[in-house]
């Protein structure tokens, strides 16, 4: 009885904030839960005239077909190598930026450049996909342009398989990194001030600064992004690449997204496409509890 009335008396004072959460929890349930019901199609020879419940099962036959598919193997590895160096190169670049923009002592000149290296963050890759299209063209691109100054051939960035997975990481990396320094400067704001001036007067000079206490005041953060990124390894970005790849560079450029979109909603093998999104899902959760368990046990890092 005491916990219904305790219960109650909860109910009374944060029901304000539940309805604020529920237009968000509605729209969560409908288009990222509900939908995953659908995924019974990897185990079944799906027919759209038939139905999801009437269509015959098949058992674990897509995923066989999977690992036998002449493209799986090249699709699984340009997910992994895009998506690592995306990965990496998207920890590196921001504390970089982060420690060289914590240097910079007028306000407002650093205000500046914050706002500006974040503004990228908000542009969808469907109108950065045009910009570059058109930036990286081999015939009047402004960066084949400015290779032309100094006697340089024209390169096909988008075109070639020599490039077009160099292209895409340092695209993403320019677009995010920005964004992503905000944690990096917020934690070098939280570093007392005391130990700079004690440094100081030690004689250390910025670099001395940097390296001894700037460093590692911002490793742990540092780690915990980094081995949190792991577990996103197999998203290389599907916007960014549906968007700047076509046929020529299917051999480098293709990921697991993509081909899930080619395969299963062009070509219509719906179940197919569906069993190799899902697997792509399940290494993806089995990375996402890893790397919580990594960090739990190494940094006490606790989502709760």
């Amino acid at each position: 009885m005491r916990e219904t009335s305790k219960f109650a008396s909860y109910c009374k004072r944060t029901w304000p904030l539940h309805l604020l959460l529920l237009p968000a929890f509605l729209i969560t349930l409908i288009y990222q839960y509900i939908p995953m019901l659908g995924a019974v199609i990897a185990f079944k020879d799906y027919k759209p005239w038939v139905g999801i419940l009437d269509s015959p099962w098949i058992g674990l036959e897509h995923f066989k077909y999977l690992f036998t598919f002449p493209d799986s193997k090249q699709v699984i590895q340009n997910t992994l190598i895009i998506a690592f160096f995306k990965q990496i190169l998207g920890v590196l670049v921001p504390v970089l930026f982060a420690l060289l923009l914590n240097e910079v002592a007028k306000t407002a000149f650093k205000k500046t450049i914050q706002t500006l290296v974040y503004m990228p963050h908000f542009l969808s890759w469907v109108i950065l996909g045009g910009i570059f299209v058109d930036v990286l063209a081999v015939q009047g691109g402004i960066v084949n342009r400015l290779l032309g100054l100094f006697g340089a051939e024209p390169i096909f960035f988008l075109g070639s398989n020599d490039w077009f997975r160099a292209t895409v990481v340092l695209t993403d990396v320019w677009k995010e990194f920005g964004f992503a320094a905000i944690v990096f400067l917020s934690a070098l704001a939280a570093v007392n001030p005391n130990l700079y001036e004690a440094a100081e007067m030690d004689g250390a000079n910025r670099w001395r600064q940097t390296i001894y206490i700037t460093i590692p005041a911002i490793m742990p953060i540092v780690v915990v992004v980094a081995t949190l990124a792991l577990g996103r390894i197999m998203n290389a970005g599907f916007d960014q690449i549906f968007n700047l790849y076509n046929p020529l560079v299917y051999e480098t450029g293709d990921i697991i997204d993509t081909f899930v979109y080619r395969i299963g909603l062009e070509g219509g093998q719906f179940s197919f496409g569906t069993a190799v999104g899902l697997f792509k899902s399940a290494i993806g959760f089995v990375l996402i509890i890893t790397c919580y368990r990594i960090l739990y046990k190494v940094a006490d890092y606790r989502i709760f």
